[in-house]
């Protein structure tokens, strides 16, 4: 019986050393005698805000916002010009023809010929100072001429929208404002793995972010800017953002968080939750870097109330959740294997007896 407790006392000190779980103490006198490196916050109705925010804060861009939008002429635009009881002005190609055949383009010089008055600037200009300017000129051949002018067709100015989107394109614009979000809806709308919260808008030479979600979730109009001629869009794709669970929880596993916020309970809970037999309640742990030390938050779930407080934590990129081993279940483990050394010794000492 000797060689029999003395067997076990040698394994019991054995498994201490190398049983291979990670440990984490669950109570504060334990935290006491952690690394100084080490702050460890218990979550609690009282602090639990501070840890809420959103996983990606909305961000203003810094991209000129103008409200208002002016179609300015360009080369290649086609202007119909009606003058008020003088077909003959009206219509210089003829009456079975369309609006855009019949009227006049804008030539490289940003000019165009208008019958007895000769060119006309128009390249830089609303298509109502064509107008009065027709109409002034007219004056000197026509008393009181009424001259209606529009622009039949749209060519000179337009946009590009690229990237993760499903039908990339230039987009011509138009008198009526095209926006980020209209921009990116006629390209087809964003792929799968597009990042909204990322998009680029190259102006004038100059890159500019664009949080296109703050417009969406938070209705921050200046992050839905109005597009000028040139604009060139670029949707990215997601970034790889993840949290890490691990532990005592139904299936270890990676967390997605480049699509939306995801909280602790939310995590665990899609992870298959924690091992009701192995799993200590007390040890629900998220690691976290925080302006270069390492963070400790603490989560009790062993009573409801802690999985309500979990889904108000929200994971952000590179957390780590750990739920460790209950002390139960570690003497559990410790005495099925010595088990198989208890037999053996058992069975050695009844061969000597």
């Amino acid at each position: 019986m000797k060689k029999l407790i003395f067997a076990l006392v040698g394994s019991l000190s054995l498994a201490s050393c190398t049983d291979g779980f990670t440990a984490f103490p669950v109570d504060e006198q334990g935290q006491e005698n952690l690394s100084a490196e080490l702050d460890v916050v218990r979550l609690s109705s009282k602090n639990i805000k501070n840890y809420t925010q959103p996983i990606k804060p909305v961000t203003r861009t810094r991209l000129p916002h103008n409200t208002s939008w002016e179609y300015k002429i360009g080369p290649g635009d086609i202007l119909s010009i009606d003058v008020y009881d003088h077909p003959e002005l009206t219509m210089p190609a003829g009456p079975d023809r369309s609006a855009s055949e019949n009227g006049f383009r804008v030539q490289a010089d940003g000019k165009f010929f208008y019958p007895h008055i000769g060119e006309i600037e128009a390249s830089g200009r609303s298509i109502e100072q064509v107008r009065s300017d027709v109409a002034q000129r007219l004056r000197q051949i026509i008393p009181e001429p009424q001259v209606v002018a529009r622009i039949a067709e749209f060519n000179s100015q337009s946009v590009l929208v690229g990237g993760e989107v499903n039908s990339p394109n230039r987009q011509t614009l138009s008198n009526v404002p095209l926006t980020l979000f209209q921009a990116v809806n006629a390209a087809g709308g964003k792929t799968e793995g597009a990042d909204l919260g990322r998009i680029t808008v190259k102006r004038n030479g100059r890159t500019y972010g664009v949080d296109l979600n703050g417009f969406l979730r938070a209705n921050y109009a200046q992050n839905n800017p109005i597009l000028r001629a040139g604009d060139v869009v670029h949707v990215p794709e997601l970034r790889n953002e993840q949290a890490y669970v691990l532990g005592e929880v139904g299936k270890p596993s990676v967390v997605d968080l480049a699509k939306e916020p995801v909280n602790l309970t939310q995590a665990l809970a899609g992870l298959g939750g924690l091992k009701e037999v192995r799993a200590d309640a007390r040890g629900v742990f998220v690691f976290r870097r925080v302006a270069g030390r390492t963070t400790v938050y603490q989560l009790e779930t062993s009573s409801p109330k802690g999985w309500l407080l979990g889904t108000e934590f929200s994971l952000i990129p590179e957390d780590v959740v750990y739920v460790t081993r209950s002390p139960l279940t570690r003497w559990n483990d410790t005495i099925t294997g010595l088990l198989p050394t208890v037999l053996a010794v058992g069975n050695v000492d009844g061969i000597a007896e």
